[in-house]
């Protein structure tokens, strides 16, 4: 939201300014992602962890110097090196769950970490946009806020007891590091990208898959940016209704999942994807006429709510299509090559989008991003029908 923020203080109504700056935040998953992979699974997680919030604390906390210095390229810079970090952290964040705790309370834990996240991104997107908004706060409070939350929580990570009281040397790491390091640049993104592709392709159920990553993260791409000015210029606050808007998303999303897991067992995933492609493609429309003619925060809410609803059983369903086919020793070339298919998808139509809407306008672009979701997906639904007319039940 600070950065949000920054942007539109910056740059107000230029898509193009804040795709170059979410850009930065996106090019680590190709550069750093593949590296820190190897140095996760060799070294003490919790130290990663720790060290990295305090990283990236540091460096947030940096950005006010070079706003009030009036300089944008270095705070590009840090959004870099601070998302480069997260590589780390995040896979670490995820790995070190069976060290805290016994296998058969590994179900639970994992949900109350899925629960955490959950609520952190409802109460973060709300409190965020509005505290950002306030007039003394603004961007470089919110700056000073976020660059807080990671030092408190790597205290908090200092404390966790691990469950089978492993000690690492600080030389044995630094050494493992070095090991990790060189194993790391002998990797070829390129070539772990080929190899995973080659195995996606020989598959009609992971071409599929990947069809669904694409078509997702380039809607997800052309809508983001261009959304988020649409919906500031509409209501004409930084980020106070992007937070309320994003709050009713998350929750929207949770709800979705959550009913998809409870009454969809029986609806084949495949048709309940191009179900969802329909119905998300109306959404945004739907949304998009709405704030565009009556600009009612509250139908807006509703609307962008409901969408998260129908949205949120694509990535179940598609997760499970991968569990289901591809073999265990594939699954780290696999999400490595979908990862890299999803990250530039993303990037080309964002920016695509964000230069169509200079000289198209907003309204028009979401349109026609909800037109070609809902048109693929009932392209979908008629291939399927036509392949197998008892598909849209099958077990």
């Amino acid at each position: 939201m600070a950065l949000v923020a920054l942007v539109y203080q910056r740059n107000p109504g230029s898509e193009v300014a804040l795709a170059k700056l979410i850009s930065f935040t996106i090019i680590p998953v190709f550069i750093v992602g593949p590296i820190a992979g190897v140095w996760v699974d060799r070294l003490d997680r919790r130290r990663v962890m720790m060290i990295s919030d305090i990283l990236r604390g540091a460096l947030i906390l940096a950005i006010p110097i070079f706003i009030m210095m009036n300089l944008i390229l270095p705070i590009y810079f840090i959004v870099f090196l601070a998302f480069s970090i997260s590589r780390f952290f995040i896979p670490s964040k995820m790995a070190i769950i069976p060290d805290l705790v016994a296998k058969d309370k590994l179900l639970i834990a994992n949900t109350l970490q899925d629960t955490t996240h959950m609520i952190g991104n409802v109460v973060g997107l709300l409190v965020a946009g509005f505290i950002v908004n306030i007039r003394y706060v603004g961007a470089i409070g919110g700056f000073y806020i976020d660059s807080a939350t990671f030092f408190v929580s790597a205290g908090l990570i200092a404390m966790i007891s691990m469950r089978n009281g492993k000690n690492h040397d600080v030389k044995k790491d630094l050494e493992t590091a070095r090991q990790a390091l060189e194993g790391s640049l002998k990797r070829s993104v390129i070539s772990d990208m080929k190899e995973g592709l080659k195995y996606l392709a020989g598959h009609s159920q992971m071409r599929f898959v990947m069809y669904v990553f694409a078509l997702l993260a380039s809607g997800l791409g052309a809508v983001s940016c261009v959304i988020i000015i649409f919906v500031q210029d509409a209501f004409g606050t930084s980020t106070r209704h992007l937070g309320f808007l994003g709050t009713y998303l998350v929750c929207g999303l949770f709800l979705g999942t959550v009913m998809y897991g409870r009454f969809g067992q029986k609806i084949e995933k495949k048709m309940m994807i191009n179900l969802s492609f329909v119905l998300t493609g109306i959404l945004i429309a739907a949304f998009a006429i709405a704030v565009n003619n009556y600009a009612n925060i509250f139908l807006a809410g509703f609307l962008t709510g409901l969408l998260g609803v129908v949205a949120g059983p694509i990535m179940v369903s598609v997760n499970t299509l991968i569990h289901e086919t591809i073999r265990d020793e594939a699954r780290g070339r696999i999400f490595s090559s979908l990862e890299g298919i999803i990250h530039l998808a993303f990037l080309v139509c964002m920016f695509a989008a964000a230069y169509a809407a200079k000289f198209a306008g907003r309204f028009y672009v979401l349109i026609l991003a909800g037109t070609v979701f809902a048109v693929c997906g009932i392209t979908g639904m008629v291939s399927m029908r036509k392949s197998d007319p008892t598909s849209t039940y099958s077990a």
